[in-house]
């Protein structure tokens, strides 16, 4: 018996699952949760503890092992898929500047979540003198640059702290941080750095001269403590050192690939790896992911990168900023269990709750990308229940996933199937459905748990075995098919929906972004 053990950080736990290499059966699987969670110690602020990466670490390998029985000699490789863009400053030899006792207190010292949107005031910059100077680079990513991505984020840690920005000697992917700490060996991926790093593997970084224009020297900047080199996610980046050998209790010398992002993981954890299916990876947010042999500009999208999730193909990305967020978000408010809204709100029938949502209660990621927007419920009277409320927070969803696919289609870039996975499609086949319904597509959801941390099982073997992408996959799967009555209502409700996305969205009434970032329309 052979195994490969896949590892996968999330927002906030971290989850492991011990996969059989030649049929993909799962032998043990783990979850850590973090001790110190998300900390927030500011608005639009979200940060992470180092230390809870490390523990994860050693609690989930030796917790995989003792469940297992597996000899650590029958491991044969070991994927890693991270939370991105999670990034921090670190010392040379990778120290994270936050366990330096005189940066304990410098927020921008700390690794940097990826929904920490403290840069979009960078992310709003760097847009605007893209768009100024005629830089070809921000067409791979929809005409946009994200407060969540690597770019913004340094630009914060220079300005905001000057002592930090001289300190650090890396800026680094918390990815391709947890693969050094574990090899030794620093092998950035490509699939951060093309998704999230605004660099390509034919072109790199953007040019010198707008880089500097943003930042005194930040081309140089980025070289030094950034790098130019990056690998394919699953090539091999080293090998398990001997002291992380006897924290985790596997076998030195194992060898552990290159990361990979964790939405990006459940790509290959479900199998999938032709063109024309999009994955749909449902958690606190949506990941929408596509693959196609060609490389094209999508206006709105989150960024395409050659390679980055499958050789010999573009994968194309796509999201949603608050999904299970604003879910929990809501049943969190109202005082309701989970179980009782979907239960309440199943009983609805398409239309009847009256009410349209915009999905924007973390920003728009797609194919607005504007951080700086906030959420909106039309419809509310009197009578409104909290189950009509949280039917219409699923409904909006399901409408953004349908704008973003009619995105790529009028790129050229077809849409043929939808497969579902994620903690919030195992838990509501009632969303599925309304997707299904909204969309006009049936919706395939891959029935396995902890699907990202079995996609990283499939990157520990991929360089010595591609075929494993398909023969590790699981089987269970049951599928979505739209209702025609139900969707030809919510067309007709779609349509509305268009118009107040961008009426709201666009720039026509800024009210959305007033209200997040000045207190209200009327404040100074």
């Amino acid at each position: 018996m052979k195994y490969s053990l896949g590892l996968d950080f999330g927002t906030e736990s971290a989850r492991a699952v011990l996969l059989d290499v030649q049929n993909g059966r799962e032998a043990a699987s783990a979850e850590f949760s973090y001790p110190h969670g998300v900390i927030v110690p500011r608005k639009d602020w979200a940060l992470q503890d180092p230390q809870d990466w490390l523990d994860a670490l050693r609690h989930l390998s030796r917790a995989i092992l003792k469940k297992s029985k597996a000899n650590p000699s029958q491991i044969i490789g070991i994927g890693i898929d991270f939370t991105s863009c999670t990034v921090l400053p670190t010392t040379e030899d990778g120290t994270p500047l936050c366990k330096i006792p005189k940066f304990k207190k410098d927020p921008h010292a700390w690794p940097k979540l990826w929904k920490h949107h403290g840069a979009w005031k960078e992310a709003e910059e760097m847009t605007a003198k893209a768009e100024k100077m005629g830089e070809r680079f921000i067409r791979r990513y929809g005409g946009k640059i994200s407060s969540e991505w690597l770019i913004p984020k340094l630009l914060e840690v220079l300005r905001g702290s000057n002592q930090a920005g001289k300190t650090m000697d890396k800026f680094i992917e918390a990815q391709d941080w947890t693969v050094w700490r574990l090899t030794g060996q620093m092998r950035r991926s490509a699939c951060g750095a093309g998704y999230k790093g605004s660099w390509s593997k034919r072109e790199g970084f953007p040019s010198a001269e707008y880089l500097d224009a943003l930042h005194p020297g930040l081309s140089r900047i980025l070289e030094e403590k950034v790098g130019r080199d990056f690998y394919a996610p699953g090539t091999r980046a080293g090998t398990l050192t001997k002291s992380q050998a006897r924290t985790t209790g596997l076998a030195e010398g194992t060898p552990v690939a290159v990361s990979i992002i964790d939405a990006h993981a459940s790509v290959l954890g479900a199998g999938v790896s032709r063109p024309g299916e999009m994955v749909l990876c449902m958690g606190t947010s949506t990941c929408h992911l596509l693959l196609d042999g060609r490389g094209r500009e999508v206006p709105g999208i989150s960024g395409v990168a050659e390679g980055g999730i499958l050789p010999g193909l573009f994968g194309y990305e796509a999201g949603q900023a608050a999904v299970g967020d604003m879910f929990g978000w809501f049943t969190k408010t109202s005082q309701m269990k989970f179980a009782d809204l979907e239960k309440g709100a199943a009983k609805l029938k398409a239309g009847q709750n009256g009410l349209l949502a915009l999905d924007w209660w973390n920003g728009n990621r797609s194919v607005l990308q504007d951080a700086g927007l906030s959420g909106m419920i039309l419809g509310l009277t009197l009578h409104t229940t909290p189950h009509e409320i949280y039917r219409a927070l699923i409904e909006a969803t399901a409408m953004g996933t349908r704008r973003i696919i009619e995105q790529f289609e009028s790129s050229g870039i077809p849409v043929k199937k939808m497969t579902a996975v994620g903690g919030i499609a195992e838990k509501s086949p009632f969303l599925l459905q309304i997707y299904a319904d909204v969309c006009r597509r049936p919706v395939e959801l891959v029935e396995a748990a902890n699907l990202c941390a079995r996609g990283a099982a499939v990157l520990g073997v991929l360089a010595r075995d591609p075929a494993a992408v398909r023969r590790m996959a699981p089987v269970k799967r049951k599928v979505f098919n739209p209702k025609r009555e139900d969707a030809e209502i919510y067309g007709k409700i779609y349509r509305e929906y268009l118009r107040v996305h961008d009426y709201f969205g666009r720039g026509e009434n800024p009210v959305m972004r007033k209200l997040r970032h000045s207190g209200g329309p009327g404040s100074s």
